[in-house]
C-alpha cells in the first residue's frame, strides 16, 4: 500500500448494492483527495443483504478505510437518498437492521472532526466508478489498492 501524509480533508464516495434485494450483496469504496486524486479503491462481497443494508455497509467500511489518511474532514457523498437522508437526521429510521448499521456509521465518524453526507445522482463521475466495482464485486473481481500518487 501507498503511504501518505495525513491530510486534512477527504472525499469518500461510496456504493453498495445486492442481486435480487435482498440477495448477494457487495460494496464499493472510493476516497479521493480534494483536487479528486483517488487514493483508496475497495470492494468486496458481504454476503446475503438489502440495497440499503449494503449501501450503508459501504459507508462504515469507507469511514473505517478514511481513518488511514485523515482525522480532519470528511465529505461522504453516495447515490442513497435513504442513507444520506436518515444521517443528516432528515428521515427517521424505521428498521432495527438500519438503525445499527446508522450507529454503526456514527461511531466510525467520531474519530473525524467533522462527517458530512451528501446525496448526489448515479451520473456523478466517481459514483459510477463505485457501481462499476461493485458489479465487478458481484463478478468475483474484489479490489484493495491504494493507487501510488504521481511523482513518487
Amino acid at each position: 500500500m501507498a503511504s501518505m501524509k495525513p491530510v486534512d480533508r477527504v472525499h469518500l464516495y461510496t456504493d453498495g448494492g445486492s442481486k435480487g434485494n435482498p440477495g448477494p450483496g457487495a460494496i464499493a469504496v472510493l476516497i479521493c483527495t480534494e483536487d479528486n486524486k483517488v487514493v483508496r479503491k475497495f470492494s468486496e462481497c458481504i454476503g446475503d443483504t438489502t440495497n440499503n443494508q449494503a449501501e450503508y455497509r459501504a459507508l462504515v467500511k469507507g469511514l473505517d478505510l478514511c481513518a488511514e489518511f485523515t482525522r480532519g474532514t470528511v465529505a461522504c457523498f453516495t447515490d442513497s437518498q435513504l442513507v444520506a437522508k436518515q444521517m443528516n437526521g432528515e428521515w427517521r429510521l424505521k428498521d432495527e437492521k438500519m438503525r445499527r448499521l446508522f450507529h454503526e456509521v456514527k461511531r466510525n465518524a467520531d474519530v473525524f472532526s467533522q462527517v458530512s453526507y451528501q446525496h448526489v445522482r448515479r451520473t456523478n463521475q466517481r459514483i459510477t466508478e463505485a457501481d462499476k466495482l461493485v458489479k465487478q464485486a458481484h463478478n468475483g473481481q474484489c479490489v484493495n489498492e491504494s493507487p501510488t500518487p504521481k511523482g513518487r
